[in-house]
């Protein structure tokens, strides 16, 4: 069972023979969608620095500055994938304008590099979640 629909899904448990899948994430220009795509690699790894930095067109994502669209997304953590199991991971990602710079749209660096100011007043923060939805 591939767990979404109840139905069994043979191609989830297929021999990915020492490779896997990265299916790297990042939040779109409106700052509401998210976005993503796969790539696969040679060696499993859940280390964000040994992932490489991908491209895509930013035209269709609402990150386009003008005539070069090209937007990188860079790793910046990866966690095991509940969907595809195995060796494959989520990789979430950071928006880069055509040059390596920080991205208008991208707010994790600016809110990463707060916290790195407070992070020895040790904050807490916490989400009132009233319900859940599987």
């Amino acid at each position: 069972m591939d767990g979404l629909d109840g139905q069994i899904n043979p191609f989830m448990d297929l021999d990915q023979r020492g490779k896997c899948q990265a299916y790297y994430i990042w939040i779109d220009g409106t700052g509401q969608g998210l976005r993503g795509k796969t790539k696969t690699l040679m060696k499993p790894t859940m280390n964000p620095d040994d992932l490489p930095t991908w491209n895509f067109d930013g035209s269709s994502t609402m990150q386009s500055l003008g005539e070069n669209s090209d937007i990188y997304i860079k790793p910046v953590a990866c966690f095991k994938d509940p969907f595809r199991r195995g060796d494959n991971i989520l990789v979430m990602c950071e928006t880069l304008d055509h040059e390596g710079n920080v991205h208008p749209t991208n707010h994790r660096r600016s809110c990463f590099e707060n916290m790195e100011k407070c992070k020895d007043l040790h904050p807490w923060f916490g989400i009132e979640q009233e319900y859940t939805m599987f």
